[in-house]
């Protein structure tokens, strides 16, 4: 499976302004497929956008096997029953018991021919070489049937499905040793300006710490991402031009944030405007509006607004679908449950979708009440770090009261620990 090119100008719009599904359905619906596919040993695909379907080759469970330890026989139960033959897990031994005979079978063991059920041994009594069978046990108890869990030819796994734990545990049980996934997205990630600083470095007066970086870095680890850092680039336009032109060739994507203006020191936009295309999207969602979008050949640039807590969500909402698709995932709206509102907003100005920093607390009858962090300013990084999720509140919505249902979508359905 190949990937295909992309569209020579991806994010071109002819709307001044987007409204938050406008943007999905651009970023969703123009993009393909980048990422190459390998083939990998099972226990190192976690994570990855599969490939290729996966079909099973063969039942799961391969053979009618006994779901506990006791006696395997053909139901129903006649008394006393002679034993005639012992059958563990592995054993790979041929069986066959008689109508009136059973079978001492344990967990996991194949089911011997003849019989279709098992009892559980607490449940029997068992004199010399003879056993006796509780009469009302329903046929085919405790016995699991060869195909009960997969069958044989059945469709397990889409391709652009993300490999889970659980799902591992599937392909182990065909016998699958390699799997064919999506290779990671290459992303290469920079800040630019000369105010700012490396955690760890001596601050003076004008100066910020660079808090962007480690974020964006901390988002992308949530996806099958290789990341490249090219640390704080200096203002300096000629520098900025040339690595980004040998950025783009070894990489599928450019991630900044911050510098989505046009001041003389904005190099970055300068230097995509001069190197390929680039769109400044104003987008009607709060935190976030202005975004940057455009491409040097095969690799996207993707720029989000410089304050924190903006770029925290633009990057939830838009990059992540964006790298989901680029890099051959499947890309699915965000869980959103109903809660009360725990707080009021007067006035909300319509037209805008806002996402506002929340979390959950059981109310008075035990069901959970959504809080939303006191102060809006998308500068405030101990707002994200006290939320658990975002309340998002859609355009037409021009106040919530106390106790209103609002959509809350916690932060584990973006793949972040709360």
């Amino acid at each position: 499976m190949t990937s295909r090119k992309l569209l020579n100008d991806c994010f071109l719009t002819d709307k001044d302004r987007l409204s938050h599904a406008e943007c999905l359905e651009i970023l969703t619906g123009r993009l393909s497929v980048v990422a190459g596919v390998e083939e990998l040993p099972l226990v190192e695909t976690s994570g990855r956008w599969l490939a290729a379907d996966i079909i099973a080759p063969r039942n799961v469970p391969l053979h009618d096997n006994s779901a506990v330890d006791g006696y395997a026989f053909a139901a129903p139960a006649t008394g006393p029953m002679p034993v005639v033959a012992r059958i563990a897990a592995g054993d790979l031994g041929s069986y066959r018991i008689e109508p009136g005979q059973a079978a001492r079978i344990f967990t996991g063991a194949p089911m011997p021919e003849g019989a279709d059920t098992v009892a559980m041994q607490e449940d029997c009594t068992v004199e010399g070489d003879r056993v006796t069978i509780p009469f009302d046990l329903k046929c085919g108890a405790n016995a699991r049937r060869a195909g009960e869990d997969v069958a044989a030819n059945s469709a397990v796994l889409h391709a652009t499905s993300r490999l889970r734990p659980q799902d591992m545990a599937a392909l182990a049980s065909f016998g699958l040793p390699k799997v064919a996934v999506r290779k990671p997205v290459r992303v290469a990630i920079l800040s630019n300006g000369d105010e700012l600083l490396e955690p760890g470095a001596e601050i003076a007066q004008g100066q910020v710490y660079d808090s962007n970086r480690s974020m964006l870095h901390a988002l992308l680890g949530t996806l099958p991402c290789e990341i490249t850092d090219l640390g704080i680039l200096p203002d300096n336009a000629e520098l900025i031009e040339s690595t980004l032109s040998e950025v783009a060739k070894t990489h599928d994507v450019i991630l900044t944030s911050g510098g989505a203006s046009r001041g003389d020191e904005d190099h970055i936009i300068n230097a995509i405007d001069t190197l390929g295309t680039r769109h400044l999207w104003q987008i009607a969602v709060k935190p976030g509006r202005p975004m940057s979008f455009g491409q040097i050949g095969d690799c996207i640039f993707l720029g989000l607004p410089g304050n924190p807590v903006a770029a925290f969500v633009c990057f939830l909402l838009y990059v992540r679908p964006a790298l989901t698709v680029l890099g051959g995932g499947s890309y699915q709206e965000p869980i959103r449950f109903p809660v009360a509102a725990g707080f009021e907003v007067p006035g909300k100005k319509p037209g805008r979708r806002e996402f506002w920093r929340g979390w959950l607390e059981p109310g008075p009858d035990g069901r959970p009440v959504a809080h939303k962090f006191a102060r809006d300013g998308s500068g405030l990084i101990s707002g994200l770090r006290q939320a658990t999720g975002l309340i998002e509140i859609t355009e037409e919505v021009t106040s919530v009261a106390r106790g209103e249902l609002v959509s809350f979508l916690p932060f584990t359905g973006f793949g972040i620990d709360s």
